[in-house]
């Protein structure tokens, strides 16, 4: 199946840092918002912040003014720089594209999920 192709995630210390990295297959076309998602122990998936092609930006409170989403549109990339990490948040990072066809024909691609894990 066609999926995104991440990396970066690790074992980190509390008040560390990772980043992230995605990137969409040039098979995926049409793409116009990109983000990433996290499933903690014992929780659902949630979105941890998204970008659009206008830049517009979305971040979960519990990760406002410490993670950084951006994105590199020629390349179809997405970034995640988390700072200051917490254990609450580890948990594996799916990395996502939302893409828009003709006639509003919609199709989300999906990541195979890294592992972050926040711990002394």
């Amino acid at each position: 199946q066609v999926h995104l192709v991440e990396f970066g995630g690790g074992l980190v210390q509390p008040g560390g840092s990772l980043r992230l990295s995605c990137a969409a297959p040039i098979a995926i076309s049409n793409i116009y918002v990109m983000g990433w998602y996290r499933q903690s122990p014992g929780k659902q998936r949630e979105l941890v912040a998204t970008i659009s092609n206008g830049d517009s930006i979305n971040y979960a409170d519990s990760v406002k003014g410490r993670f950084t989403i951006s994105r590199d549109n020629a390349k179809n990339t997405v970034y995640l720089q988390m700072n200051s990490l917490k254990p609450e948040d580890t948990g594996v990072y799916y990395c996502n594209a939302g893409t828009e066809y003709g006639g509003g024909h919609r199709a989300d691609y999906w990541g195979q999920g890294t592992q972050v894990t926040v711990s002394s």
